[in-house]
């Protein structure tokens, strides 16, 4: 099957437009540089630029480039549904005063991580040869919680057509079943085309497998299930040989890796991984060798090289790697690894000297999603489609020279230069959001997927 339809299946990463309340609320426990960076003001206008700039760069470099739109902010009707009443200014104003941390949440621009907006599997791989998606239900935290509903809408308008593409729904909002997406989630194989292997990595087991109960971290959440990720797989019909689930370090997530993309990254046959990064480092690499049609390629950093600490701090393995036509792959990393000596050493001396596939580093300013916790890798969903799927997208979300010049200008229009959290009940800003976000539906003709344009709310 690979040889025959490899060459018509690429990766196309989906990027999330950050929204225009981006703000520093400090909501996500365990993200360490969200809880640090909580309270600053922050930078709508330079943050959703920022995320343009690296989506041109890699388009330009012959990466196939997608764009999802924002949710809408703030959530009035989330607050209505926690009983506050009367007029949107009035909401505003009595969310601020009496429970100003939901009113940080309601306004939070997190929908720009779509690494956690849902888990993909391709066409190649699944029985009924449709590529499948099932939004997450990231019910581990009340502003993320917010997000499933619009994203299904929204990635139903662009995967329209049901005989290519299948979408589920999300898991049950409940504990058991805790599911944050791709940032758990890396599918691996010899080139996108061929039928891949898909690495589940989780934190915790809800039910206990075994009659014994697995290691758990000690000082953060562990936010992803093993039975969310065991359903997800059984929603897109994968079998036992295409899968393999896997825990999490509880250290790991103890020094503020929050989900798995954090701490590794995977491209075709590389895993690029810390020593810290699996429970049983060994076991997984195993079962990973047992199922691979190709030979994996694991590219190991040990901690002697990079500490945990560095390793957050830096965002090294928040990197996305991608693959070049000549079999070699570039490393798109944010800034922080170049001011991080450690880092920057291991990237020049191991991985870059090593023998392994990546050829080169590529640097990219994200600083305004960084001090929320979250860098390249966090703001793709990465979506391997052949090419008549490609053809089949609806709307006008895959990024040219024209789309990016007038998203930039769309952001330049409406988005302000400065927002500090004790701004967000401005009721200025939500007229302000709903314009926008009514424009950028239209210039990405995808309709009426917020629920303001579907309730007239």
């Amino acid at each position: 099957m690979s040889d025959e339809r490899g060459p018509d299946y690429r990766e196309v990463n989906f990027d999330g437009l950050v929204g225009p309340t981006h703000n520093y609320a400090g909501l996500a426990l365990g993200n360490v540089a969200s809880m640090s960076h909580g309270g600053l003001v922050a930078n709508p206008k330079e943050a959703a630029l920022q995320g343009l700039a690296k989506m041109k760069a890699l388009m330009e470099a012959g990466y196939l480039q997608g764009v999802l739109p924002p949710q809408q902010r703030p959530d009035l009707g989330a607050l209505r549904a926690l009983g506050f009443t009367g007029s949107d200014e009035r909401v505003l104003a009595r969310a601020a005063g009496e429970a100003p941390q939901l009113l940080r949440a309601v306004c939070s621009a997190s929908s720009m991580w779509t690494a956690n907006a849902a888990t993909v599997t391709p066409s190649v791989d699944a029985p009924d040869g449709r590529l499948h998606l099932t939004p997450a239900n990231l019910q581990s935290s009340f502003h993320r919680f917010l997000e499933p509903a619009t994203t299904g809408r929204v990635l139903q308008a662009i995967f329209r057509d049901e005989s290519r593409f299948a979408h589920h729904p999300a898991l049950p909002a409940t504990p058991a079943f805790s599911d944050e997406g791709a940032a758990n989630h890396t599918r691996l194989a010899g080139d996108h085309g061929e039928p891949g292997v898909h690495l589940y990595v989780y934190g915790r087991e809800a039910f206990g497998w075994g009659g014994e109960s697995s290691p758990a971290p000690k000082r953060f959440p562990a936010r992803q299930t093993r039975e969310a990720s065991e359903a997800v797989a059984r929603q897109h019909g994968l079998a036992d040989h295409q899968v393999v689930f896997a825990q999490q370090h509880p250290e790991a997530i103890d020094a503020g890796v929050f989900h798995n993309d954090v701490i590794s990254v995977g491209n075709g046959p590389v895993l690029l991984y810390h020593e810290m990064a699996f429970l049983d480092e060994a076991g997984t690499l195993e079962a990973l060798r047992e199922r691979m049609h190709s030979p994996l390629i694991p590219v190991r950093v040990p901690v002697e090289a990079v500490s945990l600490e560095d390793a957050v701090g830096s965002y090294l393995f928040n990197s996305q790697l991608l693959s070049n036509p000549d079999g070699s792959m570039t490393l798109v990393v944010p800034g922080e690894c170049q001011e991080n000596e450690s880092v920057w050493r291991t990237l020049q001396d191991h991985l870059l000297a090593g023998a392994n596939p990546i050829g080169e580093v590529v640097v990219k300013d994200v600083k305004q999603s960084m001090r929320n916790g979250g860098g390249p890798a966090c703001l793709r969903l990465r979506v391997v489609l052949g090419a008549e799927e490609r053809a089949a997208l609806a709307g006008r979300v895959l990024l040219d020279a024209a789309l990016h010049d007038e998203l930039t200008a769309w952001v330049e229009r409406h988005y302000r230069d400065r927002l500090a959290p004790e701004e967000l009940a401005d009721p200025a800003l939500a007229r302000e959001s709903l314009t926008a976000l009514d424009e950028l539906s239209r210039l990405l003709e995808i309709g009426s997927v917020y629920p303001f344009q579907r309730e007239g709310a």
